[in-house]
């Protein structure tokens, strides 16, 4: 006989175990179905691990060319690739107990295997022991997304990776085409470079980072050339293969790279074949499933949260989609996701952070609106520690003192983000953003003159 459930959780990714978490807490009887490891893609092949790798490569890329700008002797510096990795597998491995810990302590019932959509309030789950039925009064799909891979890709997982074979692999490849300038794309390309892997990026765009301000992409380049990486603007790829020993790429112009690895960062494809999504009568659009404010699909009992809904593709897009979700299963007034006041963030060095709108995209709008730039180098803390690379820009609205848009480019400025966030989400103008007072000496700082300058009354240019 079918086990029957209020709430059953296909997927595991930051999106469908913190859902699974949310309605054990309204005291629901609550099922999460995972045919990996829990916690998905984010916590053991992307977001955590790989942060372990940057920090890896930050501290080394340190030692080798900052050091002994502080007055530090850290002589024939070197690194072990296996204990690199190693300490991220653990990392990795740390976080996929911890979300079993916390099923556990909320009464969350773990259900390994393959899950299918049978009908309204019924799957089917194909586990080592066979095959088993289940209901529910509610189902939210939650299968997250894989690397994408466009007609002549071919990723062998030894020459030609994904994410997924490159964040655990235990060989250091000798030179590396990196295909695509997104977050994937430029994380990976920092982590290779800093440990001495020549690295090519390439990037059909005529600029790298194309879905960030100009400005950030001028930036990033610009620094990433300093390091030593090697930028092919403007170059849409026709092929990408394994050759012997070597990975090759074809690209439009004719032009053939060749390099002993390559990792192919185009994007993610949402997990919507082989769930039962067309037997149910759920609806897609353009290849995602289609939901509305509440998740909820046009088939009445299931919902859909996180990557497989489409852009954008964040853990904390699926994290805030969690909690509408589950907030209007139990009844509950809970506030529409706000997709214009979603961060973004990428974590190589320097890091990039934005949110809001770009200057292109302002101007788009026909908006009216001032420019405010403040670069790190004219910061104390930030030149005292030795991070004076990069900026923070924000845009500002003439009519309403509105913050439009915040772009920063600079060590850990992620960590900033949330600042203009939640001076959005609470409509603070730059006015009185401006007159918020920030601890002296601050990186964040940066933010208050940036605001400043678009205000006109900047004093420390």
């Amino acid at each position: 006989m079918a086990d029957n459930y209020d709430v059953l959780v296909i997927g595991s990714g930051p999106g469908g175990y913190l859902a699974a978490i949310l309605a054990a807490q309204r005291k629901l009887r609550v099922a999460c179905v995972e045919k990996e490891r829990l916690g998905g893609v984010c916590l053991n092949w992307g977001c955590i691990p790989s942060k372990a790798l940057l920090r890896a490569a930050e501290q080394y890329q340190f030692i080798k060319d900052e050091a002994a700008h502080f007055g530090l002797g850290l002589d024939n510096p070197r690194h072990d690739w296996q204990k690199v990795i190693g300490r991220s597998r653990k990392i990795a491995d740390q976080s996929e107990r911890g979300v079993r810990f916390l099923f556990k302590k909320y009464g969350v019932e773990v259900l390994a295997g393959t899950a299918t959509l049978s009908g309204a309030g019924s799957v089917s789950i194909v586990g080592k022991d066979g095959t088993s039925s289940v209901s529910a009064k509610h189902i939210i799909v939650a299968t997250g997304a894989r690397a994408k891979l466009f007609p002549g890709m071919e990723a062998d997982g030894e020459r030609v990776l994904t994410y997924r074979e490159a964040i655990a692999s235990t060989t250091q490849p000798e030179s590396i085409l990196v295909l695509g300038s997104g977050a994937i794309g430029l994380e990976f390309a920092y982590f290779y470079n800093s440990f001495g892997t020549k690295v090519t990026l390439v990037e059909g765009a005529d600029r790298v980072c194309p879905i960030e301000d100009a400005d950030v992409s001028t930036e990033v380049a610009r620094s990433f050339k300093k390091q030593g990486v090697e930028i092919i603007t403007g170059a849409q790829c026709r092929s990408a293969r394994r050759e012997g020993d070597e990975a090759v790429l074809t690209l439009a112009d004719g032009r053939v790279l060749r390099a002993s690895h390559a990792l192919l960062a185009v994007g993610v494809a949402p997990n919507v074949e082989n769930i039962g999504l067309e037997a149910a009568g759920v609806a897609l659009d353009r290849g995602n499933i289609k939901v509305d404010s509440s998740y909820r699909t046009n088939v009445a009992g299931i919902y859909a949260i996180g990557d497989v809904c489409g852009p954008p593709a964040l853990a904390h897009t699926a994290y805030a989609e969690a909690h509408v979700c589950i907030g209007r299963i139990a009844g509950e007034h809970v506030p529409d996701v706000d997709y214009g006041n979603m961060p973004a963030a990428t974590y190589c060095q320097p890091q990039i952070a934005s949110v809001g709108l770009s200057e292109a995209a302002a101007k788009a709008k026909g908006l009216e609106f001032t420019v405010g730039k403040f670069p790190l180098s004219a910061n104390g803390k930030a030149r005292a520690i030795g991070a004076s690379e990069g900026f923070v820009k924000v845009l500002v609205g003439k009519k309403h003192g509105e913050i439009l848009g915040a772009h920063l480019v600079g060590h850990d400025v992620s960590e900033l983000l949330a600042n203009f966030v939640m001076a959005r989400g609470a409509e603070v103008t730059a006015e009185h953003f401006l007159h918020t007072v920030h601890a002296h000496p601050t990186v964040g700082e940066a933010m208050l003159e940036a605001v400043a300058e678009a205000l006109g009354k900047g004093a420390h240019l």
